[in-house]
């Protein structure tokens, strides 16, 4: 039987955690991003279990984030809220200040809570996507990375240069990662 191509990733995937870690790295090369075609999103999210169990098979904790709500709830406690809807334009500033803040503070709370043997997963970054840069959240909380920080992420890599949904210039970036064109 042929493996789907969630199953072929999470294989590569497992591979991956299971190897050995080396403790002596700096937090951007602790990040790993699991790299996919954005037509996968919802198959991927249906059985990122897969994921959860090659990590705790490999003797790792495991931490699920999930930031698909991060701007409708932000959004939603904003006092001011329908005046952006009527002139987005007046919601640039505060979502460079305080949604990009608000969020690195949900995602680092995460990494400080795991432990160095541990993976904190984040999933849903695409619902970001026009809100906030991944690179920039991922540079936010570099620091606090003890164990690994598994981004997964909708879109494409060429060597270390990443592209969210294969629409926005991409950025270069020490993070390992796993595609299916990794696999031999």
């Amino acid at each position: 039987m042929t493996k789907s191509r969630v199953e072929r990733l999470a294989g590569a995937y497992e591979r991956h955690v299971a190897a050995p870690w080396r403790r002596t790295l700096a937090g951007a090369q602790r990040v790993v991003f699991v790299v996919y075609d954005k037509e996968m999103e919802r198959t991927l999210r249906a059985r990122v279990g897969e994921f959860e169990q090659a990590t705790r098979s490999a003797g790792h904790g495991w931490t699920l984030v999930d930031c698909t709500r991060w701007f409708a709830e932000w959004m939603a406690r904003d006092e001011y809220r329908d005046a952006y809807f009527e002139n987005p334009f007046l919601l640039g500033l505060k979502l460079e200040s305080e949604f990009r803040a608000e969020s690195a503070r949900k995602l680092t709370g995460a990494l400080e809570q795991a432990g160095e043997s541990d993976v904190v997963a984040l999933l849903g970054v695409a619902s970001l996507y026009g809100f906030l840069r991944v690179s920039d959240l991922i540079r936010a909380v570099e620091p606090a990375v003890r164990g690994r920080l598994v981004v997964f992420f909708p879109g494409g890599r060429s060597e270390n240069n990443f592209r969210l949904l294969d629409a926005r210039d991409g950025w270069n970036y020490l993070a390992q990662a796993i595609t299916l064109h990794d696999e031999q």
